[in-house]
């Protein structure tokens, strides 16, 4: 649900989303398509915890605690958190 609403967030910010999408190589039939795929979910997510201040933006505007972009990034499937040691 936190990744559909970032997505959501994100599709209705006209900074971020040219940023998302050319970072991405995607484009709206895309988003369309893939809205229920965890991993371009994931992707979402990833995209999203790369500045605190989009974090914030988005946790603001949806009323969530700070952590919950990371933790619902842990919780998809392939999404579990990377540890390079």
């Amino acid at each position: 649900m936190v990744a559909a609403k970032a997505l959501e967030w994100l599709a209705g910010n006209g900074e971020l989303m040219p940023v998302f999408l050319g970072s991405t190589g995607s484009n709206a039939e895309d988003l369309r398509a893939q809205a229920d795929d965890p991993a371009f979910l994931v992707s979402v997510l990833d995209f999203l915890t790369m500045n605190d201040s989009w974090i914030v933006a988005f946790c603001d505007a949806e009323n969530l605690p700070y952590e919950a972009p990371m933790q619902a990034r842990n919780a998809l499937p392939g999404g579990s958190e990377i540890h390079w040691t």
